[in-house]
């Protein structure tokens, strides 16, 4: 059984819905003490990072996502839920992380353009397959995903499975072990992104 964290950031239908699309058994979980009984998690995330992390914090469910990544057992995150797995955030200020891959994330640089670039990157563009990773298996070296985000993360290339230009390159999915993060929404990806579910799935 896999489990979705449910921390009242976003509407998990459409995930659920992408999950059950593969086969896959999923239930949602409000209750930190029973995340340890999933064989995998899913952390998505739809707002502001510091909002997240602060009802997270609320009930422990913080700490339990931080034991559940120590289990060695597959963990990814999903939009801000990526966002989530590293150190710091400095959206609205700087937030506080999980902590679970190193790196922070940042806003777009408007400052390296000669034209205004147009935030939130929203729509569909193209994930760049870096040091390969199970989690694209059957997908070619490029392939389409669809985006809705303001901030990025920035972290170190060994941790980055996939990479998108929008005005300049950033990182865009990455695996540490077991805990693994997706910045586009595979749930809106259509088949790309149904085949990212299903070898998740298969993890």
């Amino acid at each position: 059984m896999i489990g979705i964290v449910d921390y009242n950031m976003g509407n998990l239908a459409s995930v659920i819905n992408a999950f059950e699309n593969v086969g896959a058994k999923i239930a949602v979980e409000s209750d930190p003490e029973k995340l340890k009984n999933y064989s995998k998690l899913i952390l998505p995330g739809v707002g502001a990072f510091g909002d997240a992390m602060e009802h997270l914090k609320s009930n422990g469910m913080d700490r339990a996502i931080k034991e559940y990544a120590q289990s060695g057992k597959p963990l990814l995150g999903i939009c801000l839920g990526m966002q989530l797995l590293f150190e710091s955030s400095q959206e609205f200020g700087e937030s506080e992380g999980l902590g679970l891959i190193e790196g922070k994330v940042l806003a777009f640089n408007e400052q390296k353009f000669d034209h205004k670039l147009k935030v939130p990157h929203m729509g569909w563009n193209e994930m760049f397959k870096q040091n390969q990773n199970p989690l694209f298996d059957g997908l070619d070296d490029e392939f389409y995903l669809y985006f809705v985000h303001s901030f990025h993360a920035v972290c170190d290339d060994k941790y980055a499975i996939g990479k998108t230009y929008y005005g300049y390159e950033f990182v865009s999915a990455v695996n540490k072990d077991n805990i693994y993060g997706i910045q586009p929404h595979p749930e809106k990806s259509h088949e790309n992104g149904l085949k990212i579910i299903e070898n998740f799935v298969k993890l």
